[in-house]
């Protein structure tokens, strides 16, 4: 048998004879491993260890030790949940059940189930995990599988479709129990150590609003009872942070029913967060060299179909007929700021051209994946792009990274780093591909970066580097992004003359710091729990008249403080009361004012730490404001 090469995690690579599988290669590096393997990752794909290998695929081994093994488990447990709802309620059909960052879920029909019925199939889960049954993967004929869900439309449609061309088929099967999957499982049910079944809530078949709606149920397992305590208490600490939850209660923005769905509205409070953010933005921006642009809302779907975006996007897009012709809302800016740069002759002298645009952008999801702000119809991304030479994309993308770092130390986010490669749906040749991928790798490893691969993860028309945000939870979210693009400026015919005299196509760099504007304000408002820096506070001071008798001298100094977003609680309550209303809302300052500071013209300063000093010149007090507002420091610090 020929041979095949595959490359491990330090670079080293590994010679097989073909057929080879996971578990083969884990045994060639040593028996130890061989006998730890529980799966695989081949070119970013967790699959099952008895998966065959091809030559030039990169692999690691998944053990009980790694980050992937949790994944496998969960996947298992949604399996044992699947098999404890059939031995309870046989009518119940089975659509897909997957694993996700926080647990499993499983998508059924055929059944009625509610939140009461939860700890029934819970026991009847721990009935499973304590008999621990082996988990065999068995491969059966195609038409044996398709007898055996010949009453459950939805296997059924998985057989004809992603699984047309297998033959033999893949089920993993425990006790009396199987169901058709690609696994990759652990090697028996009482490896689940402990689980909990969270929720219930409806899906529609393969996200498809088109489609029937079926039941989903939601769970997590870990390896350890302890580990499944912290994760709860994590999760209600979640609820608590939620920033549809905080949104209300601070009057953030709403949406609502009468206005459509995935449609924020932004009431004051929101909008001075958002104000305050795009004047951050701006500042970050005009000093790296950016010029100000805008792109209206709606162009005609010849811009969409030259860039690329109606092959590839038009199912995400909103479209309208205007006077029998075709326009569509923008559901990205790109193609606005291209079509600027492409309005004049550029020298290579003028190189690189920097535009930004806080951009609102359009896209139709499934209205079953719309929540809060972290996934909307209309959002708007704070966007960048560059019109550079091939000579200038290191220097360029070097300058991005040290802006988007400094977003994450200003709001002191933690964060991780993806590189995120071709997508099955693309644009563009192999060549140009390869050449964007090795530019961007080259960064990152010259930055001396931590970063994970996520192959077919990149935009259709290049690869882009991902920066997630781990917010105070330490849960992580979708944040800024930088995108090598070669086919863009194909697409729009874009150039400058060289040094030679010849016409050159420009190299475009699609960027933004925050991601999009809805998003980072979920992120940012649960990060702090609605307890903004001073900067960002929608009410930076509240003033607290003791009495009536002082809400002419409160109001004086609304003034003599009105650079900053200065409120007065003018309500006939007592101070007590008061106090308590100013903390519920988060308000970083206080300042509490009676009969004694309206004769002395001072102020008691009370921060939302319950921090006080008496007897404060206004006008020290509003140095330091403006020196905490400047240096955007994370927590009011005048009492510190």
């Amino acid at each position: 048998m020929s041979d095949i090469v595959v490359t491990l995690p330090d670079g080293s690579e590994l010679e097989l004879e073909e057929g080879s599988t996971v578990h083969d290669a884990a045994y060639a590096i040593g028996p130890g491993l061989g006998d730890d393997t529980v799966a695989g990752v081949v070119d970013g794909d967790l699959v099952d260890r008895a998966d065959e290998l091809h030559d030039g695929a990169r692999l690691v081994i998944v053990t009980d030790q790694s980050d992937e093994y949790l994944r496998v488990l969960r996947h298992s447990a949604a399996h044992v949940f699947a098999q404890a709802l059939q031995r309870l309620h046989p009518e119940a059909k089975l659509a897909i059940g997957p694993p996700t960052d926080d647990g499993f879920y499983y998508d059924v029909a055929g059944v009625d189930l509610d939140e009461d019925d939860l700890r029934e199939i819970e026991a009847e889960m721990a009935e499973v995990v304590d008999a621990d049954y082996p988990i065999e993967r068995v491969e059966r004929p195609r038409e044996e599988a398709l007898a055996l869900y010949e009453d459950n439309p939805y296997k059924r449609e998985i057989l004809d479709t992603e699984a047309a061309d297998e033959d033999p088929l893949s089920f993993y099967v425990q006790d009396d129990w199987q169901d058709l999957c690609k696994g990759p499982h652990v090697s028996s049910t009482g490896e689940i150590g402990a689980f909990t079944l969270l929720n219930i809530s409806s899906a529609y078949w393969r996200g498809d609003e088109d489609n029937e709606q079926l039941t989903r149920v939601y769970g997590t397992a870990f390896e350890a009872e302890s580990e499944l305590e912290e994760f709860l208490a994590m999760r209600e600490e979640a609820k608590e942070r939620d920033h549809r939850k905080i949104g209300q209660e601070l009057d953030l923005f709403s949406i609502a029913e009468v206005t459509g769905p995935g449609l924020p509205l932004y009431h004051p409070n929101g909008k001075r967060i958002l104000n305050a953010l795009s004047n951050y933005a701006e500042e970050l921006n005009l000093g790296a060299g950016y010029d100000p642009v805008e792109t209206p809302h709606l162009f005609r779907t010849e811009l969409w179909k030259r860039s690329g975006h109606y092959d590839n996007y038009v199912d995400d897009m909103f479209l309208l007929d205007v006077n029998d012709e075709e326009y569509g809302l923008k559901p990205m800016n790109c193609p606005g700021h291209a079509t600027i740069f492409a309005q004049k002759n550029w020298s290579y002298r003028d190189l690189p051209i920097r535009y930004f645009e806080d951009g609102k952008v359009y896209r139709k999801e499934q209205r079953g994946e719309l929540s809060g702000l972290s996934r909307v119809w209309a959002f708007t991304i704070d966007d960048g792009h560059i019109f550079c030479r091939p000579d200038q994309i290191e220097d360029e993308i070097n300058l991005i990274i040290d802006s988007i770092l400094t977003v994450f130390d200003t709001f002191d986010l933690d964060y991780e780093v993806a590189l995120a490669t071709r997508p099955e749906k693309s644009v563009g040749s192999d060549e140009i591909w390869e050449h964007a991928e090795s530019q961007l790798e080259s960064v990152l490893n010259d930055q001396g970066m931590d970063y994970k691969l996520e192959a077919g993860d990149g935009a259709f028309y290049g690869p882009k580097i991902d920066f997630a945000f781990e917010d105070a939870l330490g849960r992580n979210w979708d944040g800024p992004t930088v995108q090598l693009d070669f086919n863009m400026p194909d697409r729009f015919d874009l150039s400058y003359t060289g040094e030679d005299n010849e016409e050159h196509q420009p190299v475009m760099i699609h960027r933004a710091l925050y991601g999009s504007y809805e998003r980072f304000l979920m992120v940012l408002t649960e990060h702090f729990n609605g307890k903004f820096p001073f900067w960002l506070a929608p009410e930076q001071v509240r003033i607290l008249p003791i009495s009536d008798d002082q809400i002419g001298y409160a109001k004086k100094l609304r003034h003599e403080l009105g650079e900053f977003r200065v409120g007065v609680e003018d309500r006939s309550w007592t101070l007590g009361r008061k106090i308590r209303e100013a903390q519920e809302d988060r308000v970083p300052y206080m300042l509490v004012v009676g009969s004694d500071e309206a004769e002395a013209g001072t102020i008691s300063v009370r921060d939302r730490k319950e921090r006080e000093r008496q007897d404060v010149s206004v006008e020290a007090f509003g140095d330091h404001l403006r020196d905490e507002e400047a240096e955007k420091r994370p927590e009011p610090d005048f009492l510190a």
